[in-house]
């Protein structure tokens, strides 16, 4: 076969509107609990109780301001506690509805510190941008609770203490993979543009990249690409001797992550997936989104061909209606080869990605049993299905 052009992965467009029906922005964590910050700090210099606040979102150049209603604002002798009720919009977020709650004290030293409190995690690993024993907000969200404070307040004159803390949050991250990273006891403060848009794949990407920071961070060799909850599964079978930080729901971002697993000296990269991902990555495309990419029939029709299909299968192929379509034609054909022949172009592929720098393996898992049905040379042997 041909070789195949590969296809550089972008960022899809935000969709923003389903069936025709626009959805709602929300806000981040870091967006909320800087939110929550400034309130307690102006509930602390003024004495007051804040029903509202407003905070300016980062970005440099950005002045766009955002007003948040202040759910629950609480005051003592040298502390005050503000509540802001996280609105994730029309994105399926955990933490949406999460209470954002803040609480700023006076402290002798000067100066600003951040915290953590109740429900936010903190870093056991390297590789993760922030330093070990320390709270799990980000870069940006950090600056932000910085900036929102400051504005009320001068901590080079008289020291503030902030503790940001969310009810539930150890709850939430048993829905994130926070612990496999390494934090732990809660969820992370995130957000870097402050803004949370609806159906945005943007946390995803980052989190993949974060993920191979970390293996890269702790010498880590070889790690594994899953398309999703269920291969992931059938991933940790396959290789039970490597450590469940070495196993990444990858998505739709496998350019993302093979580049960045070469730019942290990893060494070998095992991608499991079913039909339709492995087709895409097959024909060069390294940003599998639906929106972005289809499945390419002609490709399918030549693996056919390759593997010794019959001319009526060639043409069934050709006219399947997904990947998985072509994968059942194969299957009930007891065409075996073709599914080994599509993992090993997807692996070739995989490879010239990464310019040579990585050893890459591809297997296929069958949708309804989930063991391997396909695999790319020499793949196998590696996995807990090869030669003892």
């Amino acid at each position: 076969m041909p070789p195949r052009k590969l296809s550089e992965p972008s960022m899809p467009p935000s969709m923003e509107k389903v069936k025709g029906q626009q959805l709602r922005t929300g806000w981040t964590t870091g967006t909320c609990a800087a939110a929550a910050a400034k309130a307690a700090a102006r509930a602390l210099v003024s004495g007051e109780p804040q029903t509202s606040v407003d905070v300016k979102l980062p970005g440099k150049g950005r002045k766009r301001r955002v007003e948040f209603d202040v759910v629950r604002c609480d005051l003592g002798d040298s502390w005050a506690e503000a509540v802001v009720i996280k609105d994730a919009g029309d994105d399926p977020d955990v933490t949406d509805g999460a209470h954002l709650t803040a609480c700023v004290s006076w402290r002798d030293e000067l100066g600003l510190e951040l915290d953590r409190g109740d429900g936010v995690g903190v870093i056991t690993r390297p590789g993760l941008g922030l330093p070990v024993g320390g709270p799990a907000i980000n870069a940006v969200p950090r600056r932000m609770i910085s900036y929102s404070v400051e504005g009320v307040l001068d901590p080079e004159e008289r020291g503030v203490r902030v503790v940001i803390s969310v009810p539930g949050g150890q709850k939430m991250a048993e829905k994130t993979t926070n612990a496999r990273l390494g934090i732990v006891g809660g969820i992370s403060i995130l957000g870097t543009t402050g803004i949370v848009r609806p159906f945005s794949t943007a946390a995803w990407a980052a989190s993949v990249v974060q993920a191979i920071n970390v293996m890269g961070a702790q010498g880590h060799k070889s790690f594994v690409l899953s398309t999703g909850g269920l291969t992931e599964k059938a991933a940790m079978r396959l290789l039970p001797d490597l450590e469940e930080v070495n196993f990444v729901e990858v998505g739709d971002f496998t350019g993302q992550a093979i580049k960045k697993a070469v730019e942290n000296g990893l060494e070998r990269c095992y991608f499991v997936g079913m039909a339709g991902k492995i087709s895409k990555l097959a024909a060069g495309v390294m940003m599998t989104h639906w929106t972005r990419s289809k499945v390419d029939n002609d490709l399918l029709a030549e693996i056919t061909v390759e593997a010794g299909g019959p001319v009526a299968l060639i043409e069934e192929v050709k006219g399947a209606n997904t990947a998985r379509h072509a994968y059942e034609l194969w299957r009930s054909a007891h065409l075996d080869r073709a599914a080994d022949l599509l993992c090993k172009l997807a692996a070739e592929n995989l490879a010239e990605y990464a310019e040579g720098k990585l050893e890459v393996h591809v297997i296929l898992v069958d949708f309804d049993t989930l063991e391997p049905a396909g695999a790319s040379p020499g793949a196998l042997a590696l996995t807990a299905k090869g030669p003892a």
